[in-house]
């Protein structure tokens, strides 16, 4: 069974952890100047999720937000399990779980700062109530 049920959990959740990103000022003067824009295009369910560090803005929906200059898609259940730090995403993408279009070697540069938020995604996902998503 699919960890989502719909869209807007997805939102929510995965969504979520990217505000606490963006309400970072830390984090964000550190991704502002990459000029990276991510789309993260998930499925089961499907939702789509910008994010334009530069601007640093938060945008969801098929279309939202700016062109991306890096694309990732992945099912929402990997994009839970990269949060909750159990999926390495250079292993994902050479295994084909994660696809990506644009220079995701820009991406990977930032990444270590993604897994400072691995602790905020799991209180999020506890905060809701939802301990079967830590499980994953």
């Amino acid at each position: 069974m699919a960890a989502f049920s719909n869209e807007a959990e997805v939102y929510e959740y995965l969504g979520g952890v990217f505000r606490l990103g963006l309400d970072d000022p830390d984090m964000v003067a550190k991704l502002a100047p990459t000029g990276i824009v991510l789309r993260i295009t998930y499925t089961e369910p499907d939702a789509v999720i910008t994010v334009d560090m530069p601007g640093k803005e938060l945008h969801t929906g098929a279309g939202a937000g700016p062109d991306p200059n890096v694309e990732l898609f992945m099912s929402a259940d990997t994009g839970n399990r990269f949060w909750l730090g159990k999926v390495v995403l250079p292993v994902a993408l050479a295994k084909g779980q994660v696809r990506a279009k644009g220079p995701v070697a820009k991406l990977l540069k930032v990444l270590p700062l993604a897994k400072q938020l691995f602790g905020p995604y799991r209180e999020l996902v506890a905060s809701k109530g939802r301990p079967e998503l830590l499980d994953a």
